[in-house]
């Protein structure tokens, strides 16, 4: 991602150049300087992408944030966001935590607010949490807040090593070469970020009933496989509807919900991954019954059909 060190001479410029680091979105004007004063440098580790972000004047921004989570860490002023439990504001310390593919609105990003943004791959960084928390922590999207605490403990140490990258933004070319070494920051950057995120802190990592356990882990080996109620049920030792309440208890769904989100996950990612494959054949791939199912199932999750996630 080149660094971009020349101010747009208007805001549709600002905007576009904005949209082309890291997300389209919708730019309202609130108040302030009538010329943008934009501070915008980026490096590219990949899978993640570390950039200061400054508008200069007082705006406000609807996004849908497509394919991608979003952290934004105020460095100075103030950031105003609707979260899903009501307003979130994050200043100097904290961390305001948006949604992949899920609209959202930054209500006030003041003048004097600049941002230091991570931007994590969605398919990408639900594999790193299945990876790193455990299969229960697959689907970021549930358990994920609206805002990070980042002035102590583990958030802390996360804010600092995203601060130690950063001073590499001067030179956004650094680790272009090196895809081992992007790897294993972008790795890095996720892990202190789910383990800051994470409800427990990642201490309660598969601290469910073995029975639940289980199934958990042999739906992720094989999602593909023509699963029924009653073979998961054998698989745990139990019956089909102690299963059930045993998800519900400690997963928040049913046994058969839980395994089409894990499909879910793994299609995504086919999707992305592999332009040749078809919708059909990235269904048949991950034991969707029929390409419409598929869709249907994808559109609740993801907001768009598998085509249009495509484009």
């Amino acid at each position: 991602m080149p660094d971009r060190r020349r101010s747009p001479s208007d805001w549709n410029h600002a905007s576009r150049a904005v949209a082309e680091a890291y997300f389209p979105h919708e730019l309202r004007l609130l108040g302030g300087s009538h010329q943008p004063r934009l501070t915008l440098r980026t490096v590219d580790l990949g899978r993640v992408l570390l950039g200061h972000v400054g508008w200069g004047a007082d705006v406000a921004i609807e996004c849908d944030y497509p394919g991608a989570y979003e952290i934004n860490v105020p460095l100075t002023g103030h950031l105003e966001s609707r979260g899903r439990h009501g307003p979130v504001t994050s200043v100097p310390g904290q961390g305001t935590v948006f949604r992949a593919d899920t609209p959202s609105l930054i209500k006030h990003w003041d003048a004097t607010c600049t941002v230091l943004g991570v931007k994590f791959d969605s398919a990408w960084l639900e594999c790193e949490a299945e990876r790193v928390l455990g299969g229960d922590h697959a689907s970021a999207r549930g358990w994920l807040p609206d805002q990070l605490d980042l002035s102590s403990g583990q958030g802390l140490a996360w804010r600092q090593l995203v601060a130690s990258l950063s001073a590499h933004l001067s030179a956004p070319d650094l680790f272009r070469q090196s895809d081992l070494v992007r790897d294993q920051l972008a790795g890095a950057l996720a892990a202190g970020f789910l383990l800051t995120s994470s409800p427990d802190g990642g201490r309660g990592i598969m601290a469910q009933p073995r029975t639940v356990r289980r199934v958990v882990q042999r739906l992720h080996d094989d999602p593909a496989r023509p699963w029924t109620a009653g073979e998961m049920a054998a698989l745990a030792g139990t019956s089909v509807r102690r299963l059930q309440e045993g998800f519900r208890q400690w997963l928040g769904c049913t046994p058969t919900d839980y395994l089409v989100g894990v499909r879910l996950q793994r299609a995504h990612a086919h999707l992305m991954a592999d332009p040749t494959a078809t919708v059909t054949d990235v269904a048949a791939t991950w034991g969707f019954s029929s390409p419409s199912r598929f869709a249907a199932a994808y559109r609740r999750r993801y907001g768009c059909s598998p085509s249009e996630a495509r484009r």
